[in-house]
């Protein structure tokens, strides 16, 4: 028996397989990507030349920046993105703190009815998202809390999910640590802080970056508890532009308003890709 060849024929088996995967993800990250190409080659064209054109091109020959320029003369756009900053931050900075002191206190602390608690606290998942803004909404109008950062930041403070993620993730920290932690005299913040959470660090990451996320994109529930521009964050601002009329007549810069709004997070997401696969792994690894 020709083991040379066994090995060769293999090889190429090997090669070919290998071929035919590379050439479908190029083909598919063409898929994804084309939108997001389309959006910036159309925010780069000029009214007219946009409008002129029977038939997309692909392309343009005289690229211009003048509908960036339009995008945010059209709306309060700057002060759209400092709202929008304002309540990313603060959202993240209290969910984080509200979910780490949670996770802890289900993974760590022995107390009557935990586990209980933390299955009616799963329970919730199961709650339609529209009963609670319906919930919300007449709570935070009952606080008279509309049209302020408070209505707009208090919602959104916690996350069953992201709990649930840390928890496990802390529940995968041997008790031998903590049991020589406290041995030393430390006290469960402490431990918390110095211990737990440095060792999950790829998740906690993973958590905040998912967070600032889902407060850049939100948009029914500032929809539902803001009608004062004062308080517009940018999802509302693409909306007034549609609504304005603006939008409609000039395509390209609208296209160039949503190039604005979408570039943090793309640049934040190609940046932490790498925590953000390895949180997210993390989460489903035992032991």
């Amino acid at each position: 028996m020709d083991y040379s060849k066994i090995e060769k024929s293999a090889a190429r088996r090997e090669l070919a397989v290998k071929t035919i995967i590379y050439i479908m993800l190029a083909v598919w990250a063409l898929i994804v990507l084309f939108p997001f190409y389309w959006m910036i080659l159309t925010s780069i064209k000029s009214n007219g030349e946009y409008n002129s054109e029977l038939v997309p091109k692909l392309f343009t020959l005289s690229p211009t920046l003048e509908n960036y320029g339009e995008a945010f003369t059209a709306v309060p756009l700057g002060g759209y993105f400092a709202n929008t900053l304002i309540f990313t931050l603060a959202t993240t900075a209290i969910m984080l703190i509200v979910t780490i002191l949670a996770a802890f206190a289900f993974a760590r602390l022995d107390f009557k009815g935990k586990n209980l608690a933390f299955t009616l606290f799963l329970a919730l998942m199961m709650i339609p998202t529209e009963l609670v803004v319906i919930t919300n909404y007449v709570t935070i109008t009952d606080w008279d809390l509309r049209n302020t950062f408070s209505g707009l930041i208090l919602p959104s403070v916690t996350s069953v999910f992201y709990i649930y993620l840390l928890k496990e993730n802390f529940a995968q920290i041997p008790d031998e640590l903590y049991y020589a932690a406290k041995v030393d005299g430390t006290g469960d913040f402490k431990y918390l802080c110095k211990v737990m959470v440095p060792i999950c660090r790829p998740t906690v990451v993973t958590v905040t970056i998912l967070k600032v996320i889902e407060c850049w994109n939100s948009y029914v529930w500032p929809r539902l508890v803001t009608d004062d521009r004062a308080y517009f964050l940018v999802s509302n601002g693409i909306q007034e532009i549609r609504e304005s009329g603006f939008g409609r007549e000039n395509i390209p810069a609208m296209m160039a308003a949503v190039v604005v709004i979408s570039l943090p997070l793309i640049v934040l997401f190609l940046v932490f890709r790498r925590k953000i696969m390895e949180g997210v792994s993390r989460g489903g690894m035992k032991g």
